[in-house]
C-alpha cells in the first residue's frame, strides 16, 4: 500500500482510521527521542528522518542518484505499521540489542526483516523500546557506520 503524499500531515490523513492514533504516537515518539542533526520529512514516500545533503553532501549512494542519507522511516502498509531503521540494518550491535530487548517489551513475537520491524497489532507497539532505539545512535555514529559498510563493498 503506497500512500502518495506531499508532506507528513497529508500522509497521516490518508492512513486508515484505526491506525492514525498509533501511527501518530509512533512518529511523535521518534521525533521526541532522535538525536539532533536529523531532518524531518518525506523520503521514499514515507515520513521519516534523514541526514540532509547540506549536512552530509555524499548522501545515500545505493543507486546512481545521490539522495539524503535515510536513518529511520515509518509507513502504514496494507496489514501493518512498519518502522525502517537503517542503523539496525547496518550496525550488528544495535540490531542484536533490539532483538534481545524486544521480548522484554512485547508479548508478541518480533516480526522483522532487514531494516523493517512490522507491527501487525498497532495497539501493541512497544513505544518505550522504540524511544530507546531512536536515541541509541548519534548522527555522527550513523555516518561512520554507513561509511564503514560502504568501504566493505
Amino acid at each position: 500500500m503506497t500512500i502518495k503524499a506531499e508532506n507528513i500531515q497529508d500522509y497521516i490523513t490518508q492512513i486508515p482510521e484505526e491506525r492514525k492514533e498509533p501511527f501518530t504516537k509512533l512518529y511523535d515518539t521518534l521525533k521526541s527521542n532522535l538525536p539532533a542533526g536529523l531532518t524531518e520529512g518525506m523520503l521514499y514516500n514515507m515520513p521519516g528522518f534523514y541526514i540532509s545533503l547540506e549536512d552530509y553532501p555524499y548522501g545515500y549512494r545505493a543507486n546512481k542518484k545521490v539522495t539524503p542519507l535515510p536513518f529511520i522511516n515509518i509507513a502504514s502498509q496494507k496489514n501493518y505499521i512498519a518502522l525502517y531503521h537503517m542503523g539496525m540494518y547496518a550496525h550488528q550491535p544495535t540490531y542484536q540489542w533490539f532483538v534481545d530487548e524486544y521480548p522484554k517489551h512485547s508479548k508478541y513475537k518480533l516480526d522483522m526483516g532487514k531494516s523493517c520491524v512490522r507491527f501487525k497489532k498497532p495497539d501493541a507497539i512497544p513505544f518505550e523500546l522504540i524511544a530507546e532505539l531512536a536515541s541509541k545512535m548519534s548522527v555522527d555514529k550513523w555516518i561512520q557506520v554507513y561509511e564503514e559498510n560502504l568501504a566493505k563493498k
